[in-house]
């Protein structure tokens, strides 16, 4: 039962942190009609920001946050206008193709610069941990799992507290009729692409101190945050929560109950099964997209 409950609250953990990845792809899909399928590539990026800032500044993860968050912020409306903003038609469809032509981009420039070495990211919460009646807890799963609810929090007071909030929810139900009564949809989408990338930052650097990486990891990462947001409804941050939570959850229990090597396809299984029930997700609404 021990083990059980252990891979329980890992899961929960975990899933926190991708959701915080994933959360940036369901917002920009929400207000723009745009799958970023470079968003691995970016949370790769971000972690390997964390990389350069700790082994060659002795900056430590979650102090870089607060140079790499607005960073990739910058670069998001970088890429928002260079590449994003010209696609007019077929926005959807095109943008996975333009999103991909980045993630390539990126990750032969990290390639090339740190080549394919898996690297991790290091500091003394990475190693050590507490214990919580019978189990240990590893700091870095639970500021991680922290570090996500404090982003997420602040990203829902945006959205549900704030008149750019206001706009974003404008935009995600009818971005011609928003346009109509005065908001500016071009500057709403770029500052949105822009907190989508900046929240890949943070997500990053809590992969990085998870898990080892390097510029291909993004392959395996990002079929990941598609499966979340899919499961969890396209556009649905609400969902992209809880499918996130559900999916290592269900990944640690097959885990521990069946087997490792099981883990990943047996989430992956139940995607199936639930989109044929509910082909819009758990959250998402059928023609339209909701928080």
């Amino acid at each position: 039962m021990g083990l059980y409950i252990d891979a329980i609250i890992l899961g929960i953990l975990t899933g926190g942190v991708y959701a915080l990845m994933a959360s940036g792809l369901t917002l920009v899909f929400g207000v723009m009609d745009i799958i970023n399928v470079g968003q691995g590539a970016l949370v790769i990026l971000g972690a390997y920001l964390s990389y350069v800032l700790q082994q060659y500044l002795h900056i430590d993860l979650f102090l870089g946050l607060l140079l790499t968050v607005p960073v990739m912020f910058i670069l998001g409306l970088v890429v928002e206008l260079l590449f994003i903003r010209p696609i007019k038609r077929d926005r959807t469809m095109l943008s996975i193709l333009v999103t991909y032509g980045v993630a390539l981009i990126i990750e032969g420039v990290l390639n090339l610069i740190f080549s394919a070495n898996n690297v991790k990211l290091q500091g003394w919460y990475t190693t050590a941990s507490f214990k919580v009646g019978d189990f240990y807890l590893s700091y870095i799963y639970v500021f991680g799992f922290l570090l996500a609810a404090v982003l997420l929090g602040g990203l829902y007071w945006l959205l549900y507290r704030t008149k750019f909030g206001h706009s974003v929810q404008a935009s995600m139900q009818n971005r011609t009729a928003a346009a109509l009564i005065g908001i500016d949809v071009e500057r709403v989408s770029a500052i949105t692409f822009g907190i989508g990338i900046a929240l890949a930052a943070a997500g990053g650097m809590a992969y990085g101190a998870t898990n080892a990486f390097n510029a291909g990891s993004a392959y395996d990462l990002i079929s990941r945050l598609l499966a979340i947001i899919i499961f969890g409804g396209m556009g649905s941050l609400s969902g992209a929560l809880i499918a996130s939570v559900g999916m290592l959850v269900i990944e640690d229990l097959t885990s521990v109950i069946w087997s490792p090597v099981w883990a990943s396809t047996v989430f992956f299984i139940l995607l199936v099964i639930i989109l044929l029930v509910r082909p819009q997700g758990l959250l998402g609404q059928v023609g339209g997209r909701r928080q």
